[in-house]
């Protein structure tokens, strides 16, 4: 079983920065694919970014892409999101999510088979 726990959400003005951090506990957990989604009040779960389990290839959504990095440390078993230039849009919760499978980058939340409480982020204008 993997545990997933994210953190470092908050409150924000516009064009300010937050980094998430998704902490990651379980079986092999740290070399797994992983990835970050958010869902904004009364929209769908949409995709923000991935990353591969050794984190040599990285993928982003075109909204965050250029303000967003992914980045994992294998050795803590965490993965992070820095996220800069921050917008209103970007408000939501941000959930971390990992699929047991190692060289891929996966952008499809029905792929993945665990996922973390949630972190809420709020940017205001």
């Amino acid at each position: 079983q993997v545990q997933l726990v994210e953190s470092g959400g908050g409150l924000v003005q516009a064009g300010g920065s937050l980094r998430l951090s998704c902490a990651a506990s379980g079986r092999t957990a740290s070399s797994y694919a992983m990835g970050w989604f958010r869902q904004a009040p009364g929209k769908e779960r949409e995709f923000v970014a991935a990353i591969s389990g050794r984190g040599g290839a990285t993928y982003y959504a075109d909204s965050v892409n250029g303000r967003f990095t992914i980045s994992r440390d294998n050795a803590q078993n965490t993965v992070y999101l820095q996220m800069n230039s921050l917008k209103p849009e970007d408000t939501a919760v941000y959930y971390c999510a990992l699929t047991p499978r190692i060289d891929v980058v996966v952008v499809t939340a029905e792929e993945y088979d665990y996922w973390g409480q949630g972190t809420q982020v709020t940017v205001s204008s």
